[in-house]
This record gives C-alpha cells, structure tokens and sequence, in this order.
C-alpha cells in the first residue's frame, strides 16, 4: 500500500479505471466459463470436480479483487483528506500543472478560498519522501532538514517562499499583492508556461500614477529631493500637477531544474522609467523601455549555495529573509523614489550566498559595479574635466560615448566591495552589512600627471520584526559611513575635491522606519519616516572657498525670488539634510483568475535643509498627494 501513496491523484484515478475494467471484464466471462462447464458435466459426470475447482478459483479471485479495490478507495480517501486538510492552511497553487486549485470568480469568496495576507502552506512540508528524480524534469529537494517539502509543496511555490518556511521566521516573504513585492520583482501565481524543462513566468502590472505637489518638480512620482526649490526660485511658489503611465512594469523568469537539487533561472524586469530624447510631455509623452533587473541565478540547496549574476536590487538593499533576490524590503509607498533615506540601488554584480543552520544564517559576498558621485561646488567642471586652483585639471569622468548614452561616468579602479550576514530566527529577520568603496580620479599637467586613489566605505543593518506575524510588522534600517551617498533615495554626493584634486569622501548617513499593516486581504496601510544626511567636506585656497558645505559659500539671496537673475546675492545651499514623513494605504477591489485590481493614496511631507553659509542655512519643504491606479494580471 505504500506505493499508491507516492502516487499523484491522476495516477490514482488511471489504477482505479484499470481495475474496474478487470473486474467487469472477469465478472463478464463468469457466465460463459459456468456454460462451458456444465456442458462438460453433461457428457461426463467426472468432470464435476474440476468444475468445482473452478468456481473455487474465480470465486478467491473475485475476493481479492474485491479487496484491491477496497484497499485503493481507502488510499484515495485518505489522500484526498490529506489535500483537503494543506488547504485548510491557503490555496496551493500548483504553478502550471494539472493540479492547479481555482481561484474563486468572486471576490467575495476570498475569506473561504484564500489564506492570510501574506501566509503560505507551510503545513504541506510533511515528512513524505520525495521524488529523487533526475534531469531537468526533476522538482529540487532540501537537506539538512528534518521535514522535507515533498514534490507537491515544491511545484507550488516558488523556490524563495520554500526557503522562507524551511527557516521559518514569522515575517515570510512578500505578501505578493503589496507593492513593496512589486519593487522588489516578487511574480505572481499566474501566466505560467512551459517550454520543455523550462517554465516561463510572466510579471508586471499596468500602472497610472499621478501626484499633486506644492512646489513645481518636474520629476513626476519619481521625488528629487535635491531639486526641492528654495524661496529664490519662481517655481517654489507654484504648485504643480502630473500624471503618467511610464512606471508600468513587465517582467519574465525563465525556470530550469538542472537536477534534483539545483535550479537555474533568468530574471527580466523592464518599465518605462526612461526619458528618450525624443519624449515630451506636450503630445506623445513617449518615454523609454529601460531595464530594471537583468540576473542569471543558480541555486543548490544540497550544499545551500546561491549564486547571482547580473543587474539586481545591491546586496546593501535590506530584505525580509535571508539573502534572497526578489525578496528585498522595499516601501509599499506609490512614489517609484520610494522613500528619502532608502538603501539601493540596481547595478551589476556578482553575489555569492552561503547559508547554514536549516536556512537561518547566511553570509553573502558581493562584487558590485562602482560609480562615485562627485560634488564640485567652487571648482569649474567641464563635463568632467574640473580646473584646479594650482592650474592643475584633475579629471574625475568621462561622458559615455558609441552605445552608452551622454552622461557621466565616474574614473573606477575597482569594484564595490559589499558583505552581509544575515539571521533568521523564530521571530524577525536581521541583518548587517559592509561596504568598501574607492574613488579614483587623475590629476594632469602639461606632459605629465599622478592617480589618486582614496578609501571609502561604511556599515549598517536592518531588521524586520513581526509584530503581529502576517498581520503588522514594523522594519527598520540603516547604513553610515563616507564616500556612499549615492545608496540613499536621497542620492546625496559621495566624494568632493581637495584644492589639490585627491578624491575627499563626504561623510553620510541613512535611515529608515516604518509601520505596514495588513488588516485584511483588501487593504494595506503604512507610515514611514525616513531620513539622510551628508556632512562637509572643504577648503579654501587663496581666499576661495571650494568642497561641500563650505561656510564660506553665500546663502544670502535664498530667500528673495529671481535673486540669481536680478542681483548678485548667490544661494549655494548644498544640502546637509532631507526627511520624509509619509502614510498611505492600498485596496484590491477585484482579485479573481483575471488578476488583481487595486488603487492607492498616499500623503507625504518632505523637508530639505541646507548648510549654512553667509546668510544662514536655508530650508524648503513640499507637501503631496500621490494616487495610482494598477492593475496585476498575474497577481
């Protein structure tokens, strides 16, 4: 009997019809058979016996049939009980098999049909043997666990919500409707295809976003903080009002089991985020395909090796459990700058996770691609090219040229450096982390010239505490150090120049906290704060201020409208500061085999401060609201 239990439901019901047609095939033939021997009686009273012997034999036969299919109706029942019962605890959805539970057409039936916000079918990691099946048809199993998912909870989920349970931590991955999951890159249950040993899934959403704001920036949903205007500026007194599409979003993962403990997959994500050259706002408003995340993935799960390559969220980016792609703690807020004060950026790298302890300790080294964001304030900089005081040009980028567009590019000498340890317990996730960074730069003069090389970098954490498991949970980050300003939403400088042209890296700090709140399946709530902040780096030659926040730098025509065209007072104010007050809430209001629909507002205040210089440190503030329209096909 043990083997009809490793049997699928479709296998079951194929046995079952066999051996109903054997039995009403041997019950068919009883008539003829009795026939055939009682004319043989007839001629030969002999042959009695061996009639006898006969319907002896068709008789225990026809038992032990009897038995067989009373035996296998139980092992049905009993498997069906089984389904019944990992149902109780959320839907499995068996992505693109024949096993696939609908999903109720009303959404009124989701408090019968769907799980908490959030959960997952842990109770389906039951102690069954799985299938060791090779080749790329083969579902990957877990070592080093005492309950091991069986084929079943493999192909219902995806690799990184396995993972989650194996180390199970209370916060668990993304609730997948949330929009924090949608930055991250986290798909979806639907548009699930497959090519021969290559499963194909389909992401994204169709997105419409507008913000009204009290200052003019016009940089959409998208918050530049460091354009925020000052009182001098004829667009600080105006408010402003704009909407678009552009942040609408497909994505593809392409799938593979290389054997039964290793996976291999392809990770596309695109929007239109880009501004072409060719875009304007008056009538075709015809922005760029652009790519999000591009990575290759490996993952082992008999020596719990991960391997990434390509263009993903950085490692420094915090994340909800382990260190896994697609799970990166991102805000639910509509602004697609997210919040002042995040850590992140997407860029090319080459991460090597291991982690220990049935999934609860990971160490991850990443080698990532470095740029260095370069203040010049007091120096002249021709597109790269800055004049020193001592007649010396230090050259600190290049614009990109054939294929890369016409921007800067910082001189690099070596790839950032990033390491992160995280822990996953019984309740929480933590994490800390490290960066190394080196601005270089060349410092020429007539026939001759030297590199600079300085050393950068800082350390932080974050952590993800459950407050209420899949219901409230409250996270918290940070990241400190010099020279990293750009891995803030804010993207304060990294480095200046001394008066001799070395690289100086300006001190920073970032910080994040929020509340989210899942009441229930519809709606989504949530208030952050966050804040970053780049301290001073300066100099002064022969009586000439030069560097980041340089007291001597006027701030006096701050605070008087078109001062920088009608007078001589200046307004340097390089910012020394920006926070972000903000709360906001989501609502599905139709989810069903044709995806999801939800609406989102948001309030959001932000303040940026400035340095202070001759005149004081001015500061500016702008007041929004964000609404956004989206629809989820796959969700």
């Amino acid at each position: 009997m043990l083997f009809f239990r490793s049997m699928s439901g479709s296998t079951l019901r194929r046995v079952r019809a066999a051996l109903f047609v054997g039995t009403v095939l041997t019950t068919a033939s009883l008539p003829y058979a009795l026939s055939s021997m009682a004319h043989a009686a007839a001629d030969d009273s002999a042959s009695l016996d061996m009639l006898e012997k006969q319907m002896a034999r068709i008789q225990a036969q026809q038992m032990e049939l009897q038995k067989t299919l009373v035996g296998m109706q139980k092992q049905i029942a009993a498997h069906r009980a089984a389904l019944a019962h990992n149902g109780k605890g959320g839907s499995l959805h068996h992505a693109g098999t024949a096993h696939s539970q609908p999903e109720p057409e009303d959404s009124s039936e989701w408090a019968e049909h769907e799980p908490p916000h959030g959960s997952h079918t842990a109770t389906a990691m039951n102690t069954r043997a799985p299938h060791h099946a090779t080749g790329p048809d083969a579902q990957p199993v877990f070592s080093g666990i005492d309950d091991k998912p069986d084929v079943e909870a493999v192909i219902g989920h995806r690799a990184e919500d396995i993972i989650s349970h194996l180390a199970e931590n209370g916060v668990g991955p993304h609730p997948r409707e949330t929009v924090g999951a949608q930055a991250a890159g986290a798909l979806g249950d639907h548009g699930v295809f497959h090519m021969g040993p290559v499963s194909l899934i389909l992401g994204g959403f169709l997105d419409a976003s507008t913000v009204l704001e009290n200052r003019h920036v016009p940089s959409g949903t998208f918050n530049y903080w460091q354009a925020m205007p000052y009182p001098n500026e004829s667009r600080y007194h105006t408010n402003n009002f704009e909407g678009s599409a552009r942040y609408s979003r497909i994505s593809l993962m392409a799938r593979g089991n290389v054997d039964a403990h290793s996976t291999i997959s392809g990770f596309y994500e695109m929007d239109f985020g880009a501004g072409a050259a060719t875009t304007d706002a008056y009538e075709s408003n015809s922005y760029a395909f652009r790519m999000r995340q591009l990575y290759l993935a490996y993952d082992n799960s008999d020596i719990n090796f991960h391997f990434l390559a390509g263009q993903a969220w950085t490692m420094l980016t915090p994340g909800r459990i382990g260190i896994i792609p697609r799970q990166e703690s991102l805000p639910e807020t509509i602004e697609s700058s997210m919040l002042a004060g995040q850590t992140w950026a997407r860029q090319l790298q080459f991460r090597f996770v291991q982690d220990f302890f049935k999934h609860r300790l990971w160490l991850g080294l990443s080698i990532e691609n470095p740029q260095t964001l370069y203040d010049t304030t007091g120096f002249t900089n021709n597109s790269g090219t800055v004049q020193l005081p001592n007649g010396k040009i230090a050259t600190i980028s290049s614009n990109g040229t054939g294929l890369t567009n016409d921007a800067p590019f910082s001189n690099e000498i070596a790839p950032d450096i990033i390491g992160k340890v995280a822990w996953d317990p019984s309740w929480g996730h933590y994490e800390a982390e490290g960066i190394l960074h080196f601005p270089h730069d060349r410092v020429s003069s007539l026939g001759a010239g030297h590199n600079n090389t300085a050393i950068a970098g800082g350390g932080g954490g974050s952590m993800v505490l459950p407050v209420i498991p899949q219901k409230v949970e409250v996270r918290l980050a940070g990241l400190a150090g010099v020279g990293i300003g750009r891995y803030g939403s804010v993207l304060l400088p990294d480095a200046t120049l001394k008066t001799n042209g070395e690289p100086a890296p300006i001190p920073s700090v970032q910080a994040t906290g929020g509340i989210i709140a899942h009441p229930n399946q519809r709606i989504d709530v949530y208030g952050y704060f966050g804040y970053q902040a780049a301290g001073r780096r300066y100099s002064n030659y022969d009586n000439h201020p030069y560097g980041y926040g340089n007291p001597a730098y006027s701030n006096l025509g701050c605070g008087i409208e078109l001062s920088d065209e009608l007078s001589d007072l200046g307004c340097t104010a390089n910012t020394r500061s920006v926070m972000e007050a903000t709360i906001g809430a989501w609502y599905r209001f139709f989810k069903g085999k044709y995806g999801t629909v939800e609406a989102g507002a948001q309030l959001a205040y932000s303040r940026r401060d400035a340095w202070k210089g001759q005149g004081g440190g001015p500061d500016t503030s702008m007041s929004q609201i964000f609404l956004d329209f989206r629809y989820l096909p796959f969700q």
